[in-house]
């Protein structure tokens, strides 16, 4: 699957990272996602009638993987619960509570968790004005971040797992617990997107396209090994980043999250973080 990456200066040595939104890519990705617990079972027991050493191992790490997408699924139709809950309710008191802690997940984090499995090729729209190589250096270096980091903080994290289990034993929901289970698998998450990004934006062989107006050209094709990338500037992106720098609001800012399809949410994260 071709992912199309928007990368942008956004305030000072700030730099915006974000995935355009595919709709089509998350329906297919949902439903391929065990919902039942007999599901689950049904899809791991068909990936695991091999013998053999080799596939044996391709099997635990895809049956990981599914269990992983199950969880993820279980977490989302509860917080989606949560967020219907009525006005005033305790599950909207709750849900409150994890918008506020959402909050401080750093944009980072949610551009990485972007990079999925199923992601084989990029497309980098980025302004026109800057230096190819230069961002395609900022794109490998917050890759190569995020694998040292969540890596680290997964970790972390589930060391914290059994401690914040004990927590069941309260009358109230055990937030502490599936808070950090949470952001274990989050964490888990933009680890395996940031290990993926660092071998696709490390593609040694790869088509510039030098055309800004949205017309096919002919590309030209530097060597490096490697995956399928595609480095696309944009002018209207240079344009649009003058404007928000000359009247100063957000304005433009909205314009580049419609153009190109980004969560404006995920995007003023970067324009507010230091």
């Amino acid at each position: 699957m071709r992912a199309r990456l928007v990368v942008f200066p956004i305030r000072g040595r700030n730099w915006c990272f974000s995935r355009s939104i595919d709709p089509a890519a998350s329906d297919s990705a949902s439903a391929q996602t065990p919902s039942t617990f007999k599901d689950l079972w049904t899809k791991i027991s068909s990936s695991s009638s091999s013998k053999s050493d080799a596939i044996s191992s391709t099997n635990a790490s895809s049956n990981a993987e599914i269990v992983t997408d199950f969880i993820s699924f279980k977490m989302n139709k509860a917080w989606t619960a949560l967020e219907k809950a009525p006005d005033g309710s305790f599950k909207n008191k709750l849900h409150g509570i994890g918008l506020k802690l959402l909050s401080r997940v750093k944009p980072s984090e949610i551009f990485l968790k972007s990079i999925t499995k199923d992601v084989t090729s990029v497309e980098i729209t980025y302004p026109s004005s800057l230096d190819p190589r230069l961002v395609r250096r900022r794109l490998r270096h917050i890759a190569l971040r995020g694998t040292v980091i969540h890596k680290k903080y997964f970790y972390g994290s589930i060391s914290l797992l059994p401690l914040t289990s004990a927590f069941t034993v309260l009358p109230l929901p055990n937030i502490p617990f599936f808070w950090v289970l949470f952001r274990t698998y989050s964490h888990w998450r933009a680890l395996q997107g940031s290990e993926k990004l660092l071998q696709l934006v490390s593609d040694r062989s790869y088509p510039c396209n030098s055309s800004s107006d949205g017309k096919k050209t002919e590309h030209k094709v530097q060597q490096y090994p490697g995956p399928a990338l595609e480095l696309q500037p944009s002018k209207e992106l240079d344009k649009f980043l003058s404007q928000m720098e000359e009247s100063g609001d957000i304005t433009a800012l909205k314009d580049i999250c419609k153009m190109f399809d980004l969560n404006i949410t995920n995007v003023l994260k970067y324009k507010d973080t230091l």
